[in-house]
């Protein structure tokens, strides 16, 4: 028959609490009783321990018959469970710092110890996670420290939901990179933020500012709980919904130059020499054969400068063809201001080389570029305006690596920004080209730099040549 394995000592280790007298009265200390052993796997092997707890007998004393467990008992492993503190720090650390799969913990684990996937996932849902939220409540005094020097920067955000299950949301302190509150929320009206909010404001301290999205029981909540706190929203999704509308006008833009350039030289832009018609190149399992090249013979100066005009006129067929299939990037790559630059610059190089020698395909490319170019000019002059906006602000949302400005300088330069935009605004595309002429729009005063205000900027003003002010 075979021997059973043993996975842990014969003698147990016996932990006593670690004082002989009472911290109260200073008596004597008895001993209560002595467990019975507990098995524990570690990292660095499988013990068996027990505890005896100690008792002052002083009847008068200021704890009586209250229990004092050891210390390095309790260090050992959590209560009721088998595994030591170094396993659960092992797993939480693999997770958290390595993001590996709790299959690949476990056979991680399994050279030091016996433990299953599921006991792996419980351990680190049930037990290292709560340790992680006891850890960071001893930077409570951190905290505090910040809050009375220059108050709490709090950030809130929430993970989309998902068919109509709870939502996740986060407080974070932004200083410190401390999570604050984090719990799931079944709605996401007032009343629920409040009381999701309140533990917070409970502890008295000062909250500068909050950073949070839009969320329209999450606005009125923030004045209820932080009265004095200033809620701003987040800049990324403030800047991509101004950059919305000039990323719309610039998809319209591309397309119509494209359309453009196509029925102006479309027939040019498709030709090109191939061995076969329709075919490039053939390669994998049944690759097309190709003969050996034939000797290069010499040939006279005019034959060489005509195969390089030939192969400068590919070019840049090749080159447009290459810059009608752009795609963008809102909100800095924009596809159709970048098309009409790449297309200005093609044209540039066809002036050039037509003033030295002159091809019946490059004036062709040059006439259809230069007519497509002037019907898109008025747009691409609105848009890069409006591009260099979208910049101006990414430059004022990101300070970092630049000079300090006051509140008051970046106020002006936002404001200045608002101005040029709204005195540049598109008119309706409706309107005729007399009514262009004769309307004359006035520059407004900013009044609200809202979202749905910066969308009707940037495409028209009203009749009377004022902004629509957002509501």
């Amino acid at each position: 028959m075979r021997t059973p394995r043993e996975y842990y000592q014969k003698k147990p280790i016996v932990y006593t609490f670690e004082l002989d007298t009472c911290p109260d009265c200073r008596g004597p200390l008895n001993i209560a009783y002595t467990s019975r052993t507990k098995t524990v796997q570690t990292m660095g092997g499988v013990l068996s321990i027990a505890h005896r707890p100690r008792y002052c007998p002083n009847a008068r004393c200021g704890r009586p018959a209250a229990q004092c467990i050891s210390a390095r008992w309790q260090h050992s492993a959590p209560r009721y469970c088998t595994y030591g503190y170094d396993v659960i720090a092992q797993i939480g650390w693999q997770r958290q710092v390595h993001h590996q799969r709790f299959a690949a913990i476990q056979r991680a684990l399994q050279l030091h110890l016996q433990i299953s996937e599921a006991e792996v996932r419980l351990l680190y849902h049930e037990r290292y996670l709560p340790l992680l939220a006891c850890h960071e409540r001893q930077y409570l005094d951190e905290l505090q420290a910040v809050a009375k020097q220059t108050g709490l920067l709090l950030s809130m955000d929430g993970l989309a939901p998902e068919g109509g299950e709870p939502q996740l949301w986060v407080v974070r302190e932004l200083q410190l990179g401390l999570t604050l509150r984090s719990g799931w929320l079944s709605q996401q009206d007032q009343e629920t933020f409040i009381n999701f909010l309140q533990p917070i404001a409970d502890l008295g301290l000062r909250v500068k500012a909050v950073l949070s999205d839009k969320q329209r029981g999450l606005e009125p909540a923030i004045p209820v709980v932080f009265p004095d706190a200033k809620h701003a929203l987040c800049q990324t999704h403030y800047f991509k919904n101004a950059a919305a509308p000039v990323a719309e006008e610039d998809q319209v833009m591309k397309v119509t130059l494209r359309q453009a350039v196509r029925q102006e030289v479309g027939e040019l832009l498709r030709r090109e020499k191939v061995e076969q018609a329709g075919v490039l190149t053939v390669t994998g399992l049944l690759p097309t054969s190709r003969e050996a090249p034939p000797e290069p013979e010499e040939t006279t100066s005019s034959r060489t400068v005509a195969q390089e005009h030939e192969a400068i006129v590919a070019d840049l067929v090749r080159r447009v063809r290459y810059l009608l299939t752009l795609k963008g990037r809102p909100p800095f790559r924009l596809a159709g201001i970048e098309m009409f630059a790449g297309l200005t610059a093609v044209r540039a190089c066809l002036d050039t080389l037509l003033a030295h020698r002159s091809d019946p395909h490059l004036v062709e490319l040059r006439r259809g570029l230069l007519h497509a170019l002037t019907s898109a000019q008025h747009d691409y002059s609105e848009l890069r305006l409006a591009a260099d906006w979208l910049e101006s602000i990414a430059a004022l949302l990101d300070p970092e690596g630049k000079p300090t400005r006051s509140a008051s300088r970046y106020a002006k330069t936002s404001t200045l920004s608002w101005m040029i935009l709204t005195r540049r605004a598109k008119m309706p595309r409706a309107y005729n080209a007399s009514l262009r002429r004769s309307e004359k729009p006035q520059p407004t005063t900013p009044r609200d730099c809202s979202t749905a205000m910066i969308s009707r900027a940037c495409r028209a003003p009203t009749m009377s040549g004022r902004v629509n002010s957002g509501t």
